[in-house]
């Protein structure tokens, strides 16, 4: 079964730092852009961050600009997301996925892979 799995979310205090990993089961990720969401409660998903497949593209939120980084390991077929800086609105649960990763945007749909997400906690 073709599969994305997140990890490494957890509660942190303001200005701590996680570093989230993507891993893909089944698939080779080197081939595909892969984009980072996050949803918090009561609002609406929104992209983070994405890396492109070997062109060296990426792409960050205005809100976490400088704060996060985004990497690959092809050698693990993983991602990372790196979080630094972390502030109480960066609280969300954090899914990657597949789609189109471009220097302005990030898409992904429902024929994208999905992972089941992982809840990232900014507080003291």
């Amino acid at each position: 079964q073709v599969q994305l799995v997140e990890s490494g979310g957890g509660l942190v205090q303001p200005g701590g730092s996680l570093r989230l990993s993507c891993a893909a089961s089944r698939f080779t990720l080197r081939r595909y852009a892969i984009n980072w969401f996050r949803q918090a409660p009561g609002k609406e998903r929104e992209g983070v961050s994405c890396i492109g497949r070997s062109d060296g593209i990426t792409y960050y939120a205005d809100s976490v600009k400088g704060r996060f980084t985004i990497s690959r390991d092809n050698a693990k077929n993983t991602v990372y997301l790196q979080m630094n800086s972390l502030k109480p609105e960066d609280t969300a649960v954090y899914y990657c996925a597949t789609g189109l990763c471009g220097s302005r945007n990030i898409v992904s749909g429902s024929d994208d892979y999905w992972g089941q997400g992982t809840q990232v906690t900014v507080s003291s």
